[in-house]
């Protein structure tokens, strides 16, 4: 799946054409289409059953979301082993619209969403999905 990059991911501003590669239904590989750049993301719902958050109105309309968009989330992940001791983004996640095939890196308020931060470890989420 090719996706035009619509707002920047952080430190890889120039990057303007990804893909992303499904392993399965948690891990998904990002890879950019400008350079040998790749990320590991995760689907957060695998980890934090009620994940949510608002999509700024500036990402509505840049990625042209509407009520019959259909939209994937995920996280970035920096790997580590054992893999309970990765970290996530749960701050930042790319926001995928299908619809329309375009991506956007939505950087939330951290005032709004005090419980998530940038660089979470996994392991503290295996074992209460209902964080």
């Amino acid at each position: 799946m090719t996706f035009t990059v619509k707002s920047p991911i952080l430190g890889f501003e120039h990057i303007k054409t990804a893909e992303i590669t499904e392993y399965d239904e948690f891990f998904v590989k990002l890879s950019t289409k400008d350079d040998e750049a790749s990320f590991t993301m995760i689907n957060p719902y695998a980890l934090i059953k009620n994940y949510g958050f608002d999509i700024p109105d500036y990402y509505q309309e840049l990625m042209d979301i509407n009520d019959n968009s259909e939209l994937r989330v995920y996280n970035i992940i920096v790997v580590a082993l054992p893999l309970e001791k990765s970290t996530v983004n749960f701050i930042a996640p790319i926001v995928c619209n299908m619809s329309n095939m375009t991506l956007s890196q939505v950087v939330l308020d951290s005032n709004a969403y005090p419980q998530y931060g940038p660089a979470q470890m996994m392991e503290i989420f295996l074992d209460n999905k209902e964080v």
